[in-house]
């Protein structure tokens, strides 16, 4: 029975091969006919783009959408590419001469006129890219069309209205960012001495985010503004349990404020201890002034010593450099001068604020990336990059 049941599976491999030779030959000749119906530009297309010539491939293939009116899919691929190439202008016109065929089916006229709003948005015509996308509101593209529109209003600063459409997008808008937009709307209103509308604000952004430290910076200078200086530093203090990174960021307010309040050595201690629990280059520069002032030159140049013993930075030393300017004989300072001139030549390019989302590099401190449009991306230090060298 076994040998009869191998005997009959012999017998088949012959009658698949032929099926599927018959196969092979109906596929080929829908190949030879797919192709021979294509125009000649579309193979000097791909044969540029073979040669690595995609100006000239570009081209053949604008020959092809041209004469066949069909290659929609053709279409959407140059659009696509000319939008990436930063040529909008040419992009716009592609997807705008798809929205105008009328034998379009209406999924494809969708899809184009969803292209067409991203066209205008990287062309920065936001106004028309917003009309578009307000346009898709209802359809299958409502998801991106609703992210891309929360992108225009952030960059257009309609932070009420990005409020708004973050609520019904909570996997793309994180209470941060929707605390951020508090923020931004409290920072305008305290600019325009409407203190009452910014700490709406600012309290809204904090039942967003308990840890919304640049809530708690602007309470403080909003604070600050109605001469209520102890609790203008109480709020800049809850800083440390929010995120003690951002301590820098409010030092030199610190600094300012015993100052007014005839409160130096307090504001030493204060300050002096968070340099020792959270090291930072802007910490390092209020403290020095504080002891520079109230304990003097070798007192200040002590401080820096010990500290870039501590954490050992090229700022650091060049910090260390101006302390120890003033205390030299009169004979050694043109040498200390010239070591600390050619330490800032390479401190001028290491002193940076640098994203962590993008690595874009800035001088100040931004809360939103001005390269990649981030959130609180930035740590709030500068940074080295050559750190390890010394």
């Amino acid at each position: 029975m076994n040998d009869l049941f191998e005997y009959w599976q012999l017998l088949l491999i012959p009658v698949f091969f032929g099926l599927g030779w018959a196969a092979a030959r109906v596929d080929m000749r829908q190949v030879v006919h797919e192709s021979s119906a294509l125009p000649r530009s579309y193979f000097q297309g791909l044969n540029f783009l073979l040669n690595e010539q995609p100006d000239k491939a570009i081209d053949s293939f604008l020959e092809v959408a041209k004469v066949d009116s069909q290659t929609v899919e053709l279409h959407f691929a140059l659009g696509n590419l000319f939008r990436r190439r930063g040529e909008t202008e040419r992009a716009i016109r592609m997807h705008q001469n798809l929205i105008d065929r009328g034998d379009l089916e209406d999924g494809v006229r969708l899809h184009a006129l969803a292209e067409l709003g991203q066209d205008y948005l990287k062309a920065g015509l936001l106004d028309r890219a917003e009309e578009i996308f307000n346009k898709l509101i209802g359809t299958s593209f409502e998801p991106d069309a609703k992210r891309n529109l929360l992108e225009i209003y952030q960059v257009e600063k309609e932070w009420l209205k990005a409020i708004d459409l973050a609520r019904e997008l909570p996997d793309v808008a994180t209470q941060q960012e929707v605390a951020e937009f508090y923020c931004e709307l409290a920072a305008s209103e305290i600019m325009r001495s409407k203190p009452d509308s910014a700490r709406s604000y600012l309290e809204l952004a904090m039942q967003q985010n308990r840890k919304c430290v640049r809530a708690s910076l602007l309470q403080g200078d909003l604070l600050l503004q109605e001469a209520r200086l102890e609790n203008a530093i109480e709020a800049w203090q809850r800083i440390e349990q929010q995120d003690p990174g951002y301590l820098a960021l409010v030092a030199q307010r610190l600094l300012e404020t015993y100052r007014k309040l005839e409160r130096r050595d307090e504001g030493i201690a204060l300050l002096s201890g968070y340099l020792e629990r959270y090291p930072s280059l802007d910490l390092l520069d209020v403290v020095y002034q504080l002891v520079l002032e109230g304990e003097g030159t070798e007192a200040a140049y002590r401080l820096v010593r010990a500290e870039l013993q501590r954490n050992p930075t090229l700022l650091g030393l060049e910090k260390l450099m101006s302390a120890r300017l003033p205390l030299v004989a009169p004979e050694v300072r043109p040498d200390v001068e010239l070591a600390k001139t050619i330490i800032q030549g390479y401190t001028k390019r290491l002193s940076r604020y640098r994203c962590d989302n993008c690595g874009f590099k800035a001088r100040q401190f931004y809360w939103r990336c001005p390269a990649c449009g981030g959130w609180e991306t930035y740590p709030p230090r500068r940074s080295e990059e050559f750190d390890q060298t010394l």
